[in-house]
């Protein structure tokens, strides 16, 4: 697996430099893929944050630069850290002990370094295509909603209970491409969508290209690009909600694509028995060998 090969080459640079100003371009460069995709990729993989990964492990080494007896401020500066203070701030709501005390403490917390492994898991089929797209548009209403992995957000759902007959008549009226139904679009994601924590940009509405004001409502503009497609059906949301997962965290990995920054955007067919719900996905890719 390629793919494992250079992101753990990766870990490894990271690791190597932990007492140094990281070039996080480097990083990118030795798993073969931009940094926006190395940061999603290493955080659904891990379920942690890369920022949060490199200062676990940096306070980790810290914890056993003072456990050898080095002085708190040489150890703060070694790691990055403008202060003593801010350093000791940051060690002891992280371990639970100040800086200070470490030398001769019989309690100790280490955080260790990070590998990635093959595994197999259950198979489930995954029905995909990549396409390329015209530029469109985004109309809707936008709001900034809190990250929920399971079940139905509820203020996403009040949100789309807000829309007025009259909006959505004229949401309907934009609607000129093949997607004639409402879409959901996610974007401007905080770090912390990977431990359901944090907020994001989401947006209620319909693609269009049309060229009007759509006064009264938010728009997005989306340049011309490749998108991976995913059709699924099952229970709502769990199974759609499965899929994401599941692209993230096992078909990205294995695919030959790169993702690029834009919204993730899912939409839904008839919604009559929720137990057979056809949905769509859109993420926004690029071949790695392009």
């Amino acid at each position: 697996m390629d793919m494992l090969k250079d992101m753990n080459e990766a870990m490894h640079y990271i690791e190597e430099h932990l007492d140094e100003k990281i070039d996080f371009d480097e990083v990118a460069a030795i798993a073969g893929v931009s940094e926006y995709h190395f940061r999603k990729l290493f955080s659904y993989l891990s379920g942690m944050t890369l920022s949060g990964y490199i200062r676990s492990r940096r306070l980790s080494q810290a914890a056993l630069d003072l456990q050898e007896g080095e002085r708190v401020l040489d150890v703060a500066v070694k790691y990055g850290y403008d202060s003593a203070d801010g350093f000791s701030r940051a060690f002891r709501e992280w371990s639970g002990v100040n800086p200070s005390d470490m030398k001769n403490s019989t309690a100790f917390k280490l955080f260790p370094r990070l590998t990635f492994q093959l595994t197999i898991r259950g198979g489930m089929d995954m029905e995909y295509r990549i396409e390329e797209k015209a530029a469109f548009k985004l109309v809707g209403l936008k709001k900034r909603v809190p990250i929920v992995f399971e079940g139905q957000n509820p203020v996403i759902l009040k949100m789309a209970q807000s829309i007025t007959s009259e909006q959505r008549e004229k949401l309907q009226s934009w609607r000129n491409t093949d997607v004639k139904t409402v879409v959901n679009a996610s974007m401007n994601f905080d770090e912390g969508r990977y431990k359901e924590q944090g907020q994001l940009d989401h947006l209620i509405g319909s693609i269009t290209t049309l060229e009007e004001s759509f006064e009264g409502f938010d728009v997005v503009a989306v340049p011309a690009g490749k998108w991976a497609v995913f059709r699924m059906e099952g229970s709502f949301p769990q199974k759609l909600q499965e899929t994401w997962a599941k692209i993230f965290s096992e078909w990205l990995p294995s695919s030959n694509c790169e993702l690029v920054d834009g919204p993730e955007i899912s939409f839904n067919g008839d919604m009559a028995d929720l137990q057979k719900v056809s949905s769509e996905i859109w993420i926004p890719v690029k071949r790695m060998d392009s």
